[in-house]
């Protein structure tokens, strides 16, 4: 193998940049040139690439977001858009493709892999942690840090005001961050949409919060969760007159400088998937599992169902009382 390819594609997350410039300089240790795609899918199609060495990555493992830019691209979900970006590919020599990217993105990688043979190892870069095959994604332990402190100064406000918190965190269809940011955060309660709360439930939380002395609450709603933190809120007001506010974290946690966490699984991850397509392997996630490097095929990434931590569930109902 003398040429492989890196793209960023999807959502960004903070560790992209991590994993790209370990996907160059693992290459350029074992003699392979990368050319880096812009643009993810899109570019692709339109032919957007250069060569990366290992200087053209310096300085960029601190960098929140990508270098390479990301776009969702609809083009690529048609076979004739697939087949224009594996002519790009094919002409700049390219023997294997390296896609940082969420579950979609590995559903383009997965079938440009199917319709024309190109070796293709996808590296999970998303905050969701929604992925199956790997304990973490790049991104979510920065995006739970992010979230966490905006929790810790609301909590503050709340205190004060003796107010009721509402704060929706990202995630997608997926409950990790909620749940994490929940029990670090100390809430109160958290909505899960792996575990929907009936209407009922929201008020009696609220009461039962109350009736043990609590002046103040904050509690914690996963954006999957039906109606997201809107529908908490309108249901507290609604059920119990008090006063409650709602708090949107939003795309705040998709940037800002990795945590050391998130760089060293980019690293790891990034090496490993330049590895993978050395070693002939193709059409396979690598994630990180039991202490050490996992490949998952890509389809299972999003076919089977990844669950959040029920321990980790049990210990923020626990710790709530």
């Amino acid at each position: 193998m003398k040429r492989i390819a890196v793209l960023t594609s999807g959502g960004d997350a903070p560790g992209m940049n991590a994993a790209i410039r370990a996907v160059v300089r693992s290459a350029t240790f074992h003699g392979i040139e990368v050319v880096g795609v812009r643009r993810g899918f899109q570019g692709l199609h339109e032919g957007d690439m250069r060569l990366l060495g290992p200087r053209d990555v310096a300085n960029i493992i601190q960098r929140g977001g990508t270098i390479l830019l990301t776009a969702r691209s609809h083009t690529w979900r048609s076979p004739e858009g697939r087949t224009l970006g594996a002519n790009h590919l094919k002409a700049w020599g390219v023997q294997g493709l390296v896609v940082i990217g969420g579950d979609g993105s590995f559903h383009g990688a997965h079938y440009l892999q199917q319709e024309h043979g190109i070796p293709v190892i996808g590296v999970p870069g998303t905050i969701d942690n929604d992925l199956y095959g790997t304990d973490h994604t790049i991104g979510y332990f920065t995006a739970v840090e992010t979230a966490l402190d905006a929790v810790d100064k609301l909590r503050d406000t709340a205190a004060s005001h003796e107010r009721i918190f509402v704060v929706e965190v990202m995630g997608r269809h997926a409950g990790h961050i909620a749940l994490d940011v929940a029990v670090a955060g100390g809430a109160e309660e958290v909505f899960l949409p792996e575990d929907e709360h009936p209407a009922e439930h929201i008020a009696e939380v609220v009461r039962s919060s109350a009736s043990k002395g609590k002046a103040s609450s904050i509690l914690i709603v996963a954006e999957g969760y039906p109606g997201g933190g809107a529908a908490v809120t309108a249901a507290i007001e609604a059920q119990t007159g008090l006063d409650t506010r709602l708090t949107v974290l939003g795309h705040i946690q998709r940037g800002g400088s990795p945590v050391s966490s998130d760089r060293v699984l980019a690293s790891r991850l990034g090496e490993a998937a330049v590895l993978a397509l050395i070693d002939g392997k193709s059409d396979l996630m690598v994630g990180r599992g039991l202490g050490g490097m996992t490949f998952t095929p890509l389809n299972e990434t999003w076919e089977k169902r990844k669950d959040v931590s029920r321990d980790l569930y049990r210990c923020a109902k626990t710790l709530s009382v």
